[in-house]
């Protein structure tokens, strides 16, 4: 199979480098900058392993690829919020004997939240989610950072909505020889609604800075409680604590290159870059969107949701906004709600 890597950032670069050095075929999809340079000078992967160049076929769209083949596999690796813009333009592409992508070829969501794979079943007949334990940095066009070790990264894999088959598995094959492990399991979405409760931080990361202080960690429980609740009142499943424990203890160890310590997430990286856009609509709006169709409050996601999206969107400095006066904003966010809510003489 050759994978197609459509979004070939942090998370989409460390998956098609590694496929790469296992000895697949991999052809990258970026856009600006950074397709620029994967096309001039290639993708440097840095791992614990060293630093190696990977010089792969690197497109901008569907058209510089031209005829897919029935061995492709599509994977979806830009944010949520360029996810609709990916899969109307690779969606018609056509595939050698007849048919288009969306008919007949399989496309893996490797991302953050729950939501595009549900937009992609709406184009595409096989989509496959994915829960990404991955941790990459996007350094600069071009270069990409995965210091997770002995493994780069977990990636539970099934169909969506439920269900495996051959194809997964063959994926997950292919996965696992190329320094992940890649669980195929028929509820790929009890992992990511489980990862969605972790990404709720995401948010607090990007406008306050890595979560290290005590009132960040307070904060970020206050804000996963209320994501468990909407769950709860959803009735929507979701693995626990244990089962994640079980699944990831000791398998991935971060190991700076540099001796620094990590920085921050998808979303801070978003921030960082001055992309203009970040996912918060697609993690903490997910809380939100559950919370207003099933009747539980949300001021907190609500909260860093709009703070996020502010942030990207008048393109402030990642982490500038002090802990302190964010939990401030948090508090006066509940308060407002809880004096909504309450009974009138």
């Amino acid at each position: 199979m050759r994978y197609i890597i459509i979004g070939a950032g942090a998370v989409g670069g460390a998956i098609g480098g590694r496929l790469a050095e296992a000895g697949h075929e991999v052809a990258l999809v970026a856009r600006g900058a950074h397709y620029e340079a994967l096309r001039t000078h290639g993708l440097r992967l840095m791992t614990s392993e060293g630093t190696r160049t990977h010089r792969l076929p690197t497109v901008d769209g569907p058209a510089a690829l031209g005829e897919l083949r029935p061995d492709d596999v599509l994977v979806l690796a830009v944010k949520t919020q360029d996810s609709e813009a990916a899969l109307e333009a690779w969606g018609p592409s056509p595939v050698a004997g007849g048919g288009t992508a969306a008919e007949r070829l399989p496309l893996v969501c490797a991302q953050n939240g729950v939501e595009s794979p549900r937009i992609a079943l709406r184009r595409f007949r096989r989509v496959y989610g994915v829960c990404v334990w991955l941790p990459a940095t996007l350094v600069e066009s071009g270069a990409v950072s995965a210091a997770g070790a002995p493994l780069t990264g977990i990636l539970h894999l099934g169909r969506h909505p439920h269900g495996t088959d051959e194809t997964a598995r063959r994926i997950a094959a292919d996965l696992e020889k190329a320094h992940f492990e890649a669980p195929v399991v028929p509820d790929v979405a009890r992992w990511q609604y489980a990862k969605l409760l972790g990404n709720l931080a995401n948010a607090i990361e990007a406008v306050s800075g890595v979560l290290t202080s005590e009132e960040g960690l307070a904060l970020f429980a206050r804000v996963r409680a209320e994501g468990e609740a909407v769950l709860a009142a959803a009735d929507i499943a979701y693995t626990g604590e244990e089962e994640q424990k079980k699944a990831r203890d000791n398998k991935i160890r971060f190991e700076p290159f540099d001796g620094s310590e990590r920085g921050g997430g998808s979303s801070w990286q978003s921030l960082d870059r001055g992309t203009g856009t970040i996912e918060a609509d697609y993690l903490n709006g997910e809380i939100v969107l559950l919370g207003r169709l099933h009747g539980v409050p949300t001021p907190l996601n609500e909260l860093l949701q709009r703070l996020a999206n502010t942030f990207a969107r008048e393109r402030r400095a990642a982490g500038s906004l002090p802990v302190a006066e964010l939990v401030r904003l948090a508090d006066e966010a509940v308060a407002f709600v809880q004096e909504e809510r309450a009974p009138r003489p």
